[in-house]
């Protein structure tokens, strides 16, 4: 079995706090933190300490992950590769192109993981989606010991996803806001999903940088992940994306949807540093 191994130094400006809240403040699962205590495999300075010891600055951590276990299926490789803006030991971001899948159905090998296993040689593990239509920044776990960490990033918003958008006009459309309009399927068109009341939770939030005659830039970041989220938000006030072909009326053949994943910003997992990647 694969014993992942992380070491890391305690920072000086943070205070010091215990060895079970370090194991919560890096998001480490609680079955994780079970095994790394009862099997000693959590050291501060080479040695195996009790849970209400105190770490302070400067203290080397060495954490030992020998059960890790995962049930992601198999990414053939694509024979293609991915455009990589950012890789470290444990996670790869890619450029991901408008009209590619994220991840594979059954027999599909062209999608964005299937051109990651091409490049790392081994099937990668899924984080978060883009749309299929959508460009932009797509965060990829290399190993399964970091995927629970940046899941646990994505629930309590300290992964930041930001986005930009072309859309059409609008007088419902403020220089800034928050849309909170709830999200559920659209029962006249299962690709769809529409603005309605008994649907899930979903906010995002808006800022317009730049003004054109017709149409406007607007920066976006998703405070939940719903499908076709900002898709959604946008039309229903009347701003749909330009390039839109399900919820934009004024759609033409052969245009592209006009929304990038521009900038993500996460905790490198195991780590204290936040890492923040552009789109060239």
């Amino acid at each position: 079995m694969t014993t992942y191994h992380y070491s890391l130094i305690y920072p000086k400006d943070y205070s010091q706090t215990s060895v079970d809240k370090l194991m919560r403040k890096l998001l480490i699962p609680r079955k994780w933190r079970h095994f790394l205590r009862t099997e000693n495999k959590i050291l501060v300075n080479g040695k195996y300490l009790p849970l209400n010891f105190l770490v302070k600055a400067g203290d080397k951590i060495d954490i030992y992950l020998d059960q890790v276990e995962s049930e992601q299926q198999t990414y053939p490789a694509s024979d293609k590769l991915p455009e990589i803006i950012y890789e470290d030991s444990d996670v790869l971001v890619i450029n991901k192109p408008a009209g590619q899948k994220t991840h594979p159905n059954l027999n599909e090998t062209n999608t964005a993981l299937n051109d990651c296993a091409t490049y790392l040689g081994y099937s990668p593990y899924i984080v978060h989606r883009l749309d299929m239509l959508t460009n932009g920044l797509l965060l990829v776990a290399k190993n399964p010991a970091v995927v629970p960490i940046l899941n646990r990033q994505l629930t309590n918003k300290t992964l930041h996803r930001e986005y930009l958008a072309w859309v059409n006009k609008s007088s419902k459309l403020k220089q800034s806001g928050t849309i909170s309009f709830p999200i559920g399927h659209d029962p006249s068109d299962q690709r769809k999903r529409m603005v309605h009341e008994d649907g899930q939770k979903a906010l995002t939030q808006y800022k317009i940088i730049e003004e054109h005659d017709d149409k406007v830039l607007v920066k976006l970041i998703l405070e939940t992940g719903r499908t076709h989220q900002i898709r959604v938000h946008l039309a229903a006030l009347n701003a749909p994306i330009i390039g839109d072909p399900l919820y934009n009326s004024n759609y033409h053949d052969g245009e592209k949807l006009q929304l990038t994943a521009y900038q993500l910003t996460f905790m490198r997992p195991f780590k204290f540093e936040s890492k923040t990647v552009k789109l060239r």
